[in-house]
């Protein structure tokens, strides 16, 4: 299900015997190796000993909730690809789950089709950002004063090294292979997050403010939004779409 050969392993996190065989066993027929667990505790555990290449994480747990699951395992280093489940729907959970560095967040009652595709995709995209995953360009990219080295995954700017998560690099560097040209939502959805629709357009949003709080501290604003399209990264000494920012 994946361009490696190796079998993607995936820990499913839920309290719910049913969903969590429902999961298990549409991951399996797709060629998945799966492990579950029913609280946040036996998530932390099954993370550190069996080192899955995404976790499905259920919000609602008995013990400590699907956020502190992904904040501990955050604060530890371990960056593995996380989609959030939860029957919870608001725009501040979606909002706490990306800024923790979750990279899906699904709704319940969902689609066991549209799940394991979500699971594909981020599976898929992690493989191609994993070291030894493809071919990495040669040269940094450069816009302005901001470089990015994808080989040694860096990015600064002015000279200052920027922390970025996974997603922001790999937005970031999105943008940095296209300077000045604009990008809609659905293109971004689709070459940074690996969705083919722009259903979610939110969790773009909400990652080119992340980067904008990060980036615009050290200099004039690259990031600018096109009003009803997208965004383009463009140095300052590029002229301004009439509606860019």
């Amino acid at each position: 299900m994946t361009e490696s050969e190796r079998i993607p392993r995936v820990l499913v996190v839920d309290d719910e015997p049913n969903i969590a065989e429902l999961v298990q066993v549409a991951l399996k027929f797709h060629g998945c190796e799966v492990t579950t667990a029913a609280t946040g505790a036996q998530a932390i555990a099954r993370a550190e000993s069996d080192r899955p290449d995404l976790i499905v994480l259920d919000v609602m747990l008995p013990d400590f909730d699907g956020f502190e699951v992904c904040r501990r395992l955050r604060a530890a280093g371990d960056e593995v690809p996380v989609i959030f489940l939860t029957a919870r729907d608001t725009s501040s959970d979606t909002v706490t789950g990306l800024a923790l560095g979750g990279d899906d967040y699904v709704t319940k009652p969902f689609s066991v089709e549209a799940l394991v595709a979500r699971v594909r995709a981020v599976l898929r995209r992690a493989s191609r950002s994993a070291p030894g995953g493809g071919t990495q360009p040669d040269e940094p990219l450069r816009a302005g004063d901001l470089e990015l080295d994808e080989s040694r995954w860096t990015v600064r700017r002015a000279g200052v090294p920027v922390e970025l998560s996974p997603t922001e690099f790999r937005l970031l560097a999105y943008l940095m292979r296209h300077p000045g040209r604009v990008l809609t939502r659905a293109q971004i959805l689709e070459n940074v997050w690996g969705w083919d629709y722009a259903g979610e357009s939110q969790i773009v949003e909400t990652y080119v403010s992340y980067l904008r709080r990060k980036l615009d501290p050290l200099g004039p604003p690259l990031i600018h939004t096109q009003r009803g399209v997208g965004y383009s990264l463009r140095p300052r000494e590029q002229p301004a779409a009439p509606d860019g920012r």
